[in-house]
């Protein structure tokens, strides 16, 4: 007994105070003074309805949209299959992809390269062959599931959503800048959009 009841009064110690009361805290002062956080950063629309997360993006392919970089989880943006390509830097499928094999019709083994995808976004955006482009337009995230565009990538996008919208480039370009979320404290990270969020105040400005 001498040594059974000291080990049963750590267990219950234990238990009691880092598997209750210990969560108990730490969700206390989350709810208290980041509930938006500790909830998922959920975005709702003007019913209330839950349609995504700041942290989460989703694909856009729209014209009067913002479109998020090229994505690699799943089929494009599958939360369930998040994933980069995990492809080097010096990697020729990287870089110039895999056409269509006509042998293989029934499976697709395509891959856009980075050639690819700067050929497309320039079409789809009207751009020259000049143009340099920022990188998050045309490479994946190693998760597949970046929310984020750099102001750059927006700014290249702002003329043709402007054209489906009916809107004038100012009034795109003033939305980018307002949705432009700079570095954490001025120092960590990168200057942001976050797609979804321009996208809804898109729809909200156009209403």
């Amino acid at each position: 007994m001498k040594l059974l009841r000291p080990a049963i009064m750590l267990t219950v110690f234990f238990v009691v105070g880092f598997g209750l009361l210990f969560p108990a805290l730490i969700y206390g002062i989350a709810q208290t003074i980041f509930p938006h956080q500790a909830n998922g950063s959920l975005i709702k629309d003007s019913t209330g309805q839950i349609i995504g997360s700041e942290l989460l993006g989703q694909n856009f392919t729209a014209p009067k949209y913002f479109h998020p970089r090229p994505s690699a989880a799943g089929g494009g943006y599958d939360a369930a299959n998040s994933s980069g390509t995990n492809l080097g830097p010096n990697s020729d499928k990287l870089i110039n992809g895999v056409p269509d094999d006509p042998k293989t019709k029934d499976v697709d083994e395509s891959y856009a390269g980075v050639k690819q995808l700067a050929e497309a976004y320039r079409k789809e955006n009207n751009l020259t062959a000049e143009t340099v482009l920022p990188t998050d337009a045309v490479t994946r995230s190693a998760s597949g599931l970046d929310p984020d565009i750099s102001p750059e990538n927006a700014r290249l996008q702002a003329q043709r959503v402007a054209t489906a919208r009916g809107m004038t480039a100012d009034q795109i370009e003033q939305l980018v800048s307002q949705h432009t979320q700079g570095r954490w404290l001025g120092i960590y990270g990168e200057a942001r959009v976050n797609v979804l969020e321009i996208n809804l105040a898109l729809d909200k400005a156009k209403s």
